[in-house]
């Protein structure tokens, strides 16, 4: 009886079974998950994002390989990438582990090449240890690879879109050139300097930079001097150049305006790109590409470019070569302008002569567009046209004269002209051609025809301190607009002084503008509302007007400034052919190197044309700026 009294009840025996054979199944579980580096072992993953992490940088140092050192490795893959130029971005898309200690990571590859090339690849892993180190083959690369292979990148350039004017005119597009230079296959390198030197001197380009380049390049290359449109290498350039040994005339074409002048402030140039530019666009550009370097060529380079094409081969070592990889290009899209070639032209011939800087531009009411915009040769490269920054002396009376309308004045509205007037100290008198007999009380219409500048300071105080550039504003200045393009609309402010608000009113004090600006005020008086110019066609900018010009106020302000020309500064002008001419003319001062100089401005209205003549430093308007003005309309309507 004592023995049955220490026996245990069954169900405690019966309960205990399951429970060791999970523990047991657990730890057989356990055991077999360790060896092959399950979730409890060391995990491979961490060796197959390095792996991708230094695929990507072209740093494999503190990658693990079997049998293999990393700097081999590395050594061995940088051999096999080195013709692509670019790296790619390896990334792990999944690891997957056997119960042997090996494992797979599987790669995803894109290279930055054309439209993208991505594809994937397997790289085996092996547990060591605690760790796993990658058994390098040749295929982790591209599943094509084998030992000695590489991979090669060819560039297939897409072609630059077309700068285009109106009806599809093509005023930067490919035109044939003849390029100049050294072949350094035709001479030998202790003669290849020489050469070039000889070259240099011929062509007129700087003789030890090209020299260098020459020293520099590889035995297959052709270095070139310099490029010449097909129909102005100079003569003595194609008499001598054969005698040059290794010098060569490839002929070719390249994107270029109409002329070498054509617009081209505006338009900006091509070139190869700089180091800057590889910098701040990451990725977009690569060395030897060109870009757009200054002008509406840089603005809108992403847009013309377009998309250069690739093709990646696989190159053997017996010399064979497969074709893994196609991107085609894509060429760039045309950027079309307003501006109008003929006039154009002719507005650089007029402006050809003239040696300080200065600009003509036109615009054509009804639409806005700007059909001139032409810099002078004295203007060293800057577009002054449409960003210049002058006082526009007498031309801004056109606006002073829309304030005094809306105020209630009238061409017959009487006005006092003194020879000077004194505000807060400050003398202002008459420029020194202004006739005596337009002197004293005289009319509104009379004080515009032949600019009175005391006349108009003594109008000032009909006017608020924002009554100018309300009046600015109507007829198209003072108002930024994004068009497209450098452009600038003047600086119109309520002044801080009397005298400031008195300079104000003959254009000068603290208003400013560009030739645009004063072309543009002239348009909205030709066209009866705020004009908007435009010459990237597809920019459409807000028109915005503070106050509309109405039909009685413009009819007042055309018939004024029709008096300037009938009977005033402006009289050069009333037998130019065609419909009446409508204007006002401008002198400004300024001060330059200490020399009180004369900025010379006119602006006029032709039937649907607006025009600005400016000239930097001049005698008057009306004798400097105006005989430009005067050919240009001419020439415009008979042309």
């Amino acid at each position: 009886m004592a023995g049955m009294g220490t026996r245990r009840p069954s169900y405690v025996v019966a309960s205990r079974a399951p429970v060791m054979a999970a523990v047991l199944a657990t730890t057989l579980s356990l055991a077999l998950s360790g060896c092959g580096g399950g979730d409890h072992g060391p995990s491979p993953r961490p060796a197959a994002d390095a792996l991708a992490s230094g695929l990507s940088s072209g740093d494999l140092s503190r990658v693990s390989f079997v049998n293999r050192s990393a700097g081999d490795v590395q050594r061995e893959y940088a051999a096999t990438v080195a013709g692509l130029g670019v790296m790619a971005r390896v990334t792990v898309t999944s690891v997957t582990t056997e119960s042997d200690g090996a494992a797979t990571a599987t790669l995803r590859w894109s290279w930055p090449l054309g439209a993208g090339w991505t594809y994937t690849t397997r790289a085996p892993l092996k547990a060591s240890g605690s760790t796993w180190q990658v058994a390098w083959a040749d295929d982790v690369v591209e599943p094509s690879v084998k030992t000695g292979d590489t991979l090669d990148a060819t560039t297939i350039r897409a072609r630059r879109g077309d700068i285009l004017g109106p009806h599809g005119i093509g005023l930067v597009t490919d035109r044939p050139v003849v390029e100049f230079g050294v072949d350094r296959l035709k001479v030998p390198a202790s003669q290849a300097a020489e050469s070039a030197r000889r070259l240099a001197r011929l062509v007129g380009i700087d003789v030890a930079p090209y020299v260098r380049q020459v020293r520099a390049a590889g035995p297959k290359a052709f270095v070139q001097a310099i490029v010449f449109r097909k129909d102005e290498v100079p003569a003595t350039v194609t008499a001598h150049y054969t005698g040059i040994k290794g010098v060569d005339a490839i002929a070719d074409e390249i994107p270029l305006g109409i002329t070498k002048e054509f617009a081209a402030p505006i338009l900006g140039s091509v070139g190869p790109v700089t180091a800057e530019i590889i910098k701040d666009n990451p990725g977009a550009y690569s060395v030897g590409d060109e870009a757009g370097l200054s002008g509406l060529e840089a603005r809108y380079d992403e847009q013309l470019r377009g998309t250069p094409g690739v093709v990646v081969s696989l190159a053997s070592k017996g010399g064979a070569h497969k074709r893994l990889f196609t991107s085609p290009a894509v060429d760039g899209t045309p950027l079309r302008l307003t501006l109008e070639p003929r006039l154009q032209m002719l507005a650089e011939h007029i402006l050809g002569t003239v040696g300080p800087a200065s600009a003509i531009v036109a615009i054509r009411p009804s639409t806005g567009a700007i059909l001139v915009a032409a810099n002078g040769p004295g203007n060293n490269g800057y577009d002054d046209a449409t960003y210049g920054r002058f006082a526009p002396g007498s031309t801004f009376k056109t606006v002073d004269t829309l304030a005094l309308i809306k105020k209630g004045v009238t061409p017959s509205s009487p006005v006092d002209c003194p020879t000077s007037v004194n505000v807060d100290g400050k003398v202002f008198t008459n420029d020194s051609f202004y006739p005596p007999s337009a002197l004293g009380h005289i009319t509104l219409a009379t004080a515009i025809a032949n600019s009175c500048n005391t006349a108009y300071i003594n109008e000032r105080t009909r006017l608020g301190s924002h009554d100018l550039v309300d009046a600015a504003a109507t007829l198209g200045m003072g108002v930024d607009h994004d068009l497209g393009f450098p452009a600038y609309f003047g600086n119109v402010v309520p002044p801080s002084t009397e005298t400031t608000k008195a300079a104000d009113m003959i254009g000068q004090g603290d208003v400013l503008a560009s030739p645009m600006t004063m072309a543009t005020v002239m348009a909205s008086v030709v066209a009866g509302h705020t004009v908007v110019p435009q010459l990237v066609t597809s920019v459409h900018p807000t028109r915005t007007t503070p106050q509309p010009l109405t039909s009685s106020q413009d009819a007042t302000l055309t018939q004024l400034l029709r008096g300037v020309v009938v009977r005033g500064t402006g009289i050069g002008l009333n037998d130019v052919p065609g419909p009446p001419v409508i204007a006002k003319t401008g002198t400004a001062e300024f001060d330059r190197g200490g020399k009180r100089l004369t900025h010379a401005w006119m602006i006029a209205g032709q039937g649907d044309l607006a025009v600005c003549a400016f000239v930097d430093v001049g005698q008057t308007g009306a004798g400097t700026a105006g005989p430009l003005l005067e050919q240009f309309l001419r020439d415009a309507l008979t042309g």
